[in-house]
């Protein structure tokens, strides 16, 4: 009599993941109050819900370099040269980014946006002589001269992600 509730209770344990199971809050405990993480009025969907304003990692990278292209052209069609539109840009930039990545993609945003800054340079960077090693030069001699807005905008993106990701483990740990 005891074989077949034995194989009954290996096959519960096998199919039940470790730990204690964990219930859904009914509707009248998640619509009373919102919690961490909710913005009112949503009824438990977390603040991290609205896909429409979250960018990818990819989504990241090709909005860091198409606004900093369109910002350092805008910059060399005003001034003949890129200079502090551009650095100003690129905080903005850095900025957007760094609010706007998906909690998933989080590293994305400190990441596109100084190879941004450099395709910029590499791009739009005027160049006194021909070949690669003059390009190499100027970028190099680019990126030493405008360190201030790379390292600020780089740091601005990276303090945003880490304050982002320390607010989602608190609330995390909070539940």
């Amino acid at each position: 009599m005891i074989g077949p509730y034995v194989g009954r209770v290996e096959q519960s344990i096998r199919t039940q993941p470790p730990g204690p199971r964990r219930r859904p809050p009914t509707r009248a405990a998640a619509a009373a109050v919102p919690g961490p993480g909710r913005a009112p009025g949503t009824a438990g969907a977390p603040a991290e819900s609205s896909p429409a304003s979250r960018l990818t990692a990819v989504g990241t990278g090709v909005a860091a370099v198409l606004a900093t292209l369109a910002v350092a052209g805008l910059d060399l069609l005003l001034f003949d040269g890129l200079g502090w539109l551009f650095g100003l840009g690129y905080l903005v930039v850095c900025f957007q980014l760094a609010v706007r990545v998906r909690y998933a993609d989080l590293l994305a945003a400190p990441i596109s946006g100084p190879i941004a800054f450099a395709l910029a340079l590499l791009l739009l960077e005027p160049v006194n002589s021909p070949g690669v090693t003059a390009q190499v030069v100027s970028l190099a001699t680019g990126l030493a001269l405008r360190a201030d807005w790379l390292f600020s905008g780089t740091g601005l993106a990276t303090l945003i992600v880490l304050a982002r990701f320390v607010a989602q483990r608190r609330i995390h740990r909070s539940r």
